[in-house]
Protein backbone atom coordinates (compact mmCIF):
# COMPACT_ATOMS: atom_id res chain seq x y z
CA UNK A 1 0.00 0.00 0.00
CA UNK A 2 1.58 3.28 -1.12
CA UNK A 3 2.09 6.04 1.52
CA UNK A 4 -0.06 9.18 0.87
CA UNK A 5 1.56 12.81 1.13
CA UNK A 6 0.14 14.93 4.42
CA UNK A 7 0.66 18.70 4.72
CA UNK A 8 2.83 19.33 7.36
CA UNK A 9 4.21 23.17 8.87
CA UNK A 10 7.74 23.32 10.13
CA UNK A 11 8.16 25.36 13.34
CA UNK A 12 12.24 26.34 13.40
CA UNK A 13 13.75 28.40 15.89
CA UNK A 14 17.43 29.20 15.22
CA UNK A 15 20.10 32.00 16.24
CA UNK A 16 19.95 34.80 13.96
CA UNK A 17 23.25 33.94 12.17
CA UNK A 18 23.64 34.77 8.40
CA UNK A 19 23.07 31.82 6.24
CA UNK A 20 20.70 29.70 8.31
CA UNK A 21 18.25 30.12 6.06
CA UNK A 22 20.14 28.43 3.15
CA UNK A 23 21.24 25.46 5.37
CA UNK A 24 17.66 24.84 6.45
CA UNK A 25 16.32 25.22 2.69
CA UNK A 26 19.08 22.61 1.84
CA UNK A 27 17.45 20.11 4.34
CA UNK A 28 14.19 19.76 1.92
CA UNK A 29 16.58 20.01 -1.27
CA UNK A 30 18.47 16.85 -0.52
CA UNK A 31 15.12 15.10 0.22
CA UNK A 32 13.59 16.40 -2.88
CA UNK A 33 10.40 18.16 -0.79
CA UNK A 34 9.26 21.24 -2.12
CA UNK A 35 8.74 24.43 0.13
CA UNK A 36 4.93 25.44 -0.35
CA UNK A 37 5.48 28.43 1.54
CA UNK A 38 8.17 30.18 4.27
CA UNK A 39 8.37 32.66 6.35
CA UNK A 40 11.25 34.26 8.38
CA UNK A 41 10.69 36.68 11.60
CA UNK A 42 11.80 37.11 15.15
CA UNK A 43 10.20 35.33 17.74
CA UNK A 44 8.80 36.17 21.14
CA UNK A 45 12.09 35.43 22.14
CA UNK A 46 14.34 38.27 22.32
CA UNK A 47 17.57 36.90 19.90
CA UNK A 48 15.47 33.90 18.56
CA UNK A 49 14.52 33.72 15.12
CA UNK A 50 11.22 31.50 13.89
CA UNK A 51 10.95 29.72 10.45
CA UNK A 52 7.52 28.56 9.60
CA UNK A 53 8.25 26.21 7.05
CA UNK A 54 5.03 24.07 5.03
CA UNK A 55 5.59 21.17 2.83
CA UNK A 56 3.99 18.29 1.43
CA UNK A 57 5.69 15.05 3.03
CA UNK A 58 5.39 11.88 3.55
CA UNK A 59 5.60 10.99 7.54
CA UNK A 60 8.83 9.19 7.59
CA UNK A 61 10.35 12.82 5.64
CA UNK A 62 9.20 14.68 8.20
CA UNK A 63 10.88 12.98 10.97
CA UNK A 64 13.92 12.67 8.79
CA UNK A 65 14.02 16.61 7.78
CA UNK A 66 13.39 17.46 11.66
CA UNK A 67 16.21 16.04 12.42
CA UNK A 68 18.72 16.95 10.19
CA UNK A 69 17.64 20.23 10.92
CA UNK A 70 18.05 20.11 14.34
CA UNK A 71 21.42 18.90 14.02
CA UNK A 72 22.32 22.43 12.68
CA UNK A 73 24.64 23.76 15.02
CA UNK A 74 22.90 27.47 14.82
CA UNK A 75 19.12 25.77 15.15
CA UNK A 76 18.10 25.99 18.20
CA UNK A 77 14.53 23.53 18.41
CA UNK A 78 12.58 22.54 15.43
CA UNK A 79 9.25 20.50 15.31
CA UNK A 80 6.39 19.49 12.85
CA UNK A 81 2.88 20.00 13.03
CA UNK A 82 -0.58 19.53 11.44
CA UNK A 83 -2.78 21.71 10.85
CA UNK A 84 -5.03 20.77 13.65
CA UNK A 85 -1.93 21.44 15.46
CA UNK A 86 -1.51 25.12 15.07
CA UNK A 87 -3.27 28.40 14.62
CA UNK A 88 -2.45 29.66 11.20
CA UNK A 89 -3.01 32.89 9.32
CA UNK A 90 -2.26 34.25 6.01
CA UNK A 91 -2.84 37.81 3.77
CA UNK A 92 -4.19 38.11 0.46
CA UNK A 93 -3.60 41.26 -1.27
CA UNK A 94 -5.80 41.75 -4.30
CA UNK A 95 -5.52 44.65 -6.66
CA UNK A 96 -8.73 45.19 -8.14
CA UNK A 97 -9.95 47.59 -11.41
CA UNK A 98 -11.01 50.53 -9.99
CA UNK A 99 -13.26 51.13 -13.33
CA UNK A 100 -14.81 47.34 -13.32
CA UNK A 101 -15.25 47.23 -9.35
CA UNK A 102 -17.42 50.79 -9.86
CA UNK A 103 -19.40 49.08 -12.42
CA UNK A 104 -20.19 45.63 -10.87
CA UNK A 105 -21.64 46.38 -7.31
CA UNK A 106 -21.42 42.64 -6.84
CA UNK A 107 -17.76 42.55 -6.24
CA UNK A 108 -18.13 45.19 -3.30
CA UNK A 109 -20.59 42.89 -1.72
CA UNK A 110 -18.31 39.83 -2.67
CA UNK A 111 -15.48 41.42 -0.61
CA UNK A 112 -17.37 42.19 2.20
CA UNK A 113 -19.42 38.62 2.37
CA UNK A 114 -15.31 37.51 2.63
CA UNK A 115 -15.04 39.94 5.58
CA UNK A 116 -11.97 41.17 3.44
CA UNK A 117 -11.01 45.03 3.54
CA UNK A 118 -10.35 47.54 1.08
CA UNK A 119 -7.03 49.48 2.00
CA UNK A 120 -6.70 51.68 -0.97
CA UNK A 121 -9.13 53.10 -3.68
CA UNK A 122 -7.36 55.44 -6.33
CA UNK A 123 -8.37 55.65 -10.05
CA UNK A 124 -6.46 52.79 -11.18
CA UNK A 125 -6.79 50.49 -8.73
CA UNK A 126 -8.31 49.18 -5.59
CA UNK A 127 -6.64 46.78 -2.92
CA UNK A 128 -8.44 44.58 -0.84
CA UNK A 129 -6.91 42.90 2.22
CA UNK A 130 -7.95 39.41 3.63
CA UNK A 131 -6.32 37.53 6.23
CA UNK A 132 -7.06 33.90 7.16
CA UNK A 133 -6.89 30.44 6.26
CA UNK A 134 -5.69 29.79 2.83
CA UNK A 135 -8.66 28.05 1.49
CA UNK A 136 -10.65 31.21 2.69
CA UNK A 137 -8.30 33.62 0.43
CA UNK A 138 -7.94 31.18 -2.42
CA UNK A 139 -12.00 31.40 -2.24
CA UNK A 140 -12.16 34.97 -2.57
CA UNK A 141 -9.42 35.45 -5.08
CA UNK A 142 -11.61 32.82 -7.33
CA UNK A 143 -14.50 34.80 -6.78
CA UNK A 144 -13.26 38.04 -7.49
CA UNK A 145 -11.22 36.26 -10.45
CA UNK A 146 -14.62 34.80 -12.04
CA UNK A 147 -15.93 39.03 -12.38
CA UNK A 148 -12.39 39.85 -14.28
CA UNK A 149 -11.35 42.56 -12.19
CA UNK A 150 -8.02 41.18 -10.62
CA UNK A 151 -5.22 42.89 -11.99
CA UNK A 152 -2.83 41.44 -9.20
CA UNK A 153 -2.90 38.89 -6.92
CA UNK A 154 -0.38 37.42 -3.81
CA UNK A 155 -0.72 35.51 -0.87
CA UNK A 156 1.80 35.67 2.22
CA UNK A 157 3.49 32.26 3.61
CA UNK A 158 1.79 31.06 6.52
CA UNK A 159 2.51 32.60 10.20
CA UNK A 160 1.51 30.09 13.07
CA UNK A 161 1.60 29.59 16.60
CA UNK A 162 1.05 26.12 18.61
CA UNK A 163 -2.40 26.02 20.83
CA UNK A 164 -0.27 25.59 23.72
CA UNK A 165 0.06 27.88 25.92
CA UNK A 166 3.72 29.06 25.36
CA UNK A 167 6.43 28.18 22.22
CA UNK A 168 8.06 24.94 22.69
CA UNK A 169 11.58 26.49 22.32
CA UNK A 170 10.86 28.52 25.36
CA UNK A 171 10.51 24.91 27.43
CA UNK A 172 13.82 23.54 25.64
CA UNK A 173 15.70 27.10 26.07
CA UNK A 174 14.44 26.95 30.10
CA UNK A 175 15.77 23.65 30.48
CA UNK A 176 19.03 24.07 28.76
CA UNK A 177 19.88 27.29 30.82
CA UNK A 178 18.89 25.45 33.95
CA UNK A 179 21.48 22.53 32.62
CA UNK A 180 24.21 25.02 32.43
CA UNK A 181 23.68 26.17 35.56
CA UNK A 182 23.86 22.70 37.35
CA UNK A 183 27.24 21.62 35.10
CA UNK A 184 28.77 25.10 36.19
Amino acid sequence: MEQEKKFYTFLVYSENIAGILNQITAVFTRRQVNIESLNVSASSIEGVHKYTITAWCYDDQVIKITRQIEKKIDVIKANYFTDDQLFIRETGLYKLSTDIVMQNPEISRTIRHFDAKISEVNPTYIIAVKSGKTDDIMSLYNALNAFGCVLQYTRSGRIAVTRSTQEQVSEFLAQRELSRTVSD
